[in-house]
Order: C-alpha cells, then sequence, then structure tokens
C-alpha cells in the first residue's frame, strides 16, 4: 500500500507539467494568433478609432471653413454686382441744374448802352 500513493504522486505530478506545458502552448498560440491579426490589420490598412476621429474633426471644420468661404464669397459677388449696376446706370438727372444758357443776357453778359 506504500506505492500507491507514490503512483498518484507521481500521476499528479504528470498531470501538472502537462497543464503547465497547455498553458505554455496557449500562451504561445496566443502571441502567434495575435501577430497574425496585427500583420493583417497592416495589411489592410485598417486605421485606429482614434485616429478615424481626428479625421473626421478636420473634415467638419474643413467643411464648415468652406461654407464660411462661399457665404463671404457670395456676399462680395453681390456687392461687385452693386457696385457695376451702380457705374453702368445713367446718372439721375439733376433737378436743381440750371439749362445752359441760350442767349447773352442769359449767361450774365450785359449789353453795353
Amino acid at each position: 500500500m506504500s506505492d500507491r500513493p507514490r503512483f498518484f504522486d507521481d500521476l499528479a505530478g504528470v498531470a501538472g507539467g502537462a497543464l503547465s506545458a497547455l498553458a505554455g502552448l496557449r500562451e504561445e498560440a496566443e502571441a502567434l494568433v495575435r501577430a497574425r491579426i496585427d500583420e493583417a490589420i497592416r495589411k489592410l490598412e485598417l486605421v485606429r478609432k482614434e485616429e478615424l476621429d481626428a479625421m473626421a474633426e478636420m473634415a467638419a471644420n474643413a467643411r464648415a471653413g468652406q461654407e464660411a468661404a462661399e457665404a463671404r464669397l457670395a456676399a462680395l459677388e453681390a456687392r461687385v454686382t452693386a457696385l457695376e449696376a451702380q457705374i453702368t446706370s445713367p446718372a439721375p438727372p439733376n433737378n436743381l441744374a440750371r439749362p445752359p444758357p441760350t442767349s447773352p443776357a442769359q449767361a450774365g453778359e450785359v449789353e453795353a448802352p
């Protein structure tokens, strides 16, 4: 009967060694899979969420700047059109101006007596 506990001790030692070997194998497999996934991600040129969020923010800022520039351009074009219309339209008649003189008396010349 004294051989029996030693047998079980040996069996437990072998089982424990097998479990630790399997745990090491599992860690090695995880590292290998992680390396393969990282390689696949690099090949697919995927980006991280933080990078995507930063690019989305930059695009939103650019879009807002473009809309502001378009609004400013439209205002400037309207202003130029209004100024061109003022330049090309005929001057309104000046009712306060006297008509040009038609006779010397109207011109302020006095005839000698």
